[in-house]
């Protein structure tokens, strides 16, 4: 069994990332899903948050948001709309995007949830820049 996983993450724009990894943990739709060497094949949808990962060079993180993940064998493919470094991310971005969601007007049940899913995508967003800032 090997002891390293093959993370591969792509979003429509480009591959972001394609290395080795020793283990991940990142949201899927429904809660947090850890990954180490030799998990069972599993196709997931993924939800909005953080991507944690360790490998030689040490921990590293990511905000994700949504799309699918699959474990194959030791290959772990992440499709993503967003995968931002967390070093990347900007509180002050983060906030103005949830004042943005939060004034979003909505009407009918498709546009409450789709402002509720948006607000807590920001909240979220917003959580990481502060904590790695």
């Amino acid at each position: 069994m090997p002891d390293t996983l093959r993370l591969v993450i792509v979003t429509p724009e480009r591959t972001l990332f394609d290395e080795s990894v020793s283990a991940l943990r990142f949201p899927l739709y429904d809660g947090d899903i850890g990954i180490l060497p030799g998990r069972i094949p599993l196709i997931g949808r993924l939800g909005s948050g953080e991507l944690k990962l360790t490998s030689s060079a040490g921990e590293r993180s990511f905000f994700i948001d949504g799309g699918f993940a699959q474990v194959q064998g030791s290959v772990v493919s992440l499709l993503t709309q967003r995968a931002i470094p967390v070093g990347d991310l900007s509180v002050a971005e983060a906030e103005k995007q949830l004042q943005t969601d939060q004034s979003k007007p909505a009407i009918g049940d498709a546009e409450s949830t789709a402002k509720i899913a948006d607000q807590q995508r920001a909240r979220k967003m917003l959580s990481l820049a502060k904590r790695f800032h």
